[in-house]
């Protein structure tokens, strides 16, 4: 951040002081308002965007695959707890979350008009047989031409692949990857801190652009999809998939946790943040420890529901706007691909947005297109983010209450035979 390269200047301490949120908002209000004053700049302003995008177009391929890379290197196994049940829901959630995202991206269309133009380019593959041989062809590219031409399908399968052996390696090693994903996090933070001008820029475009104001109402449709979407899953998803497990009415603990774990997560935008509120809330609830004291850390890691959410439909608004025709079986894929990144976005503001390319790619859409999309989430991520975040932290805390109440349930059945 900012104050780290400074933390006495003047005007670091000052912007310090502005929540970084209502930074976003003014750059925001700031291009629409210069759209309208002065809208003949072709050059300038643009280029903040232009140079913000770029940034996280060169920062993204290295973080997904060091991250990934780390957080399979540092896996710990053996330890008796509740987890397999956690575990499970976690990733049930995710699914259900990423396949509803699916649906309702088919049912209500979002549509960038600013990307319109650039769909003459694209050759998507035609069915899943093809879109499953270029996944298997761009999988074993060199690591290293696919950072640097950011193949996300390699970086993935490499990261993998070298986080499992890593697994094995001396713990002084695991430091230096774990050192090195926390250095590169640090990197996309510092990038990230410069949103509210990239936005100013990127709205200004926008603004001034064939289509005109036009363009943002585009950005409000997507977010109320988004939105949407994250409200069933929290109250009607997680509920269900609850029920299952407890066996009884799971609203109040839905309440409470969205109340006491979602609310405080909206305002911090930081499942890690948000940490402590959801350990005193499970010691709250009185749950085992060595359970908690677990499944909350990790679930602050790979439990990414909103993540999920936001990288299908973004993805399927890019593949809305450019006409790619996609079948049911590779719109599945994507969706799986989305589910296995969501789970190593975590600890980056924007995480979710940053693993966007990765999905496009199955359908053929090249990084820098892809990219564009990321930096109309960085748009829309006021709201996008803080929903995504208060979703992910809330979930962790509901999913570890229902396993607990699983086992004691469990055990009282087991106890009256």
């Amino acid at each position: 951040m900012l104050e780290n390269l400074n933390p006495k200047a003047p005007f670091a301490q000052t912007l310090n002081r502005i929540p970084f949120i209502l930074q976003i908002v003014i750059g925001l209000c700031l291009g629409i308002i210069t759209a309208i004053v002065y809208p003949d700049d072709k050059s300038v302003i643009p280029t903040l965007g232009h140079l913000f995008v770029q940034a996280l177009k060169a920062v993204a391929p290295i973080l997904v695959f060091v991250l990934v890379s780390a957080a399979i290197a540092k896996h710990q196994t053996g330890t008796k707890t509740n987890m397999k049940p956690i575990i499970v829901l976690y990733l049930a959630g995710m699914a259900a979350s990423a396949l509803l995202a699916l649906t309702l991206s088919r049912v209500f269309p979002s549509f960038f008009s600013e990307l319109a133009a650039q769909a003459d380019g694209i050759n998507p593959p035609q069915g899943i047989k093809e879109v499953f041989i270029n996944f298997l062809n761009q999988a074993v590219e060199n690591p290293f031409s696919a950072i640097i031409n950011g193949n996300y399908v390699a970086i993935l399968m490499w990261s993998i692949a070298l986080g499992l052996m890593f697994r094995v390696a001396h713990y002084e090693t695991k430091r230096v990857l774990d050192d090195l994903s926390q250095s590169i996090s640090g990197v996309i933070r510092m990038v990230i801190r410069f949103a509210p001008i990239g936005v100013f820029g990127l709205v200004y475009n926008s603004c001034t652009q064939e289509g005109g104001f036009a363009n943002l109402l585009n950005y409000v449709h997507v977010v109320v999809v988004l939105l949407s979407t994250m409200l069933i899953v929290a109250f009607i998803i997680n509920p269900l998939l609850v029920y299952f497990y407890i066996r009884k009415n799971p609203y109040p603990l839905v309440f409470k946790c969205v109340a006491r774990s979602g609310l405080t997560a909206f305002f911090t935008r930081s499942s890690a943040a948000n940490l402590p509120v959801n350990l005193a809330l499970c010691e709250e609830l009185k749950l085992p420890k060595e359970t908690y004291a677990l499944s909350i850390p990790l679930g602050c890691t790979i439990n990414m529901e909103g993540a999920g959410i936001t990288i299908v439909i973004m993805t399927m608004a890019a593949v809305s706007t450019l006409g790619v025709e996609v079948d049911f079986a590779s719109a599945l894929l994507m969706c799986l691909a989305s589910v296995l990144c969501a789970a190593g976005s975590s600890g980056v503001a924007g995480g979710s947005l940053m693993l966007i390319p990765l999905a496009c790619s199955i359908f053929g859409i090249s990084n820098d297109i892809a990219m564009q999309i990321v930096g109309i989430g960085f748009i829309i991520g006021v709201i996008q983010d803080s929903t995504e975040t208060a979703l992910n932290s809330c979930t962790d805390v509901l999913f570890t209450a229902a396993a607990c109440m699983r086992a004691d349930r469990l055990e009282k059945e087991q106890a009256s035979k």
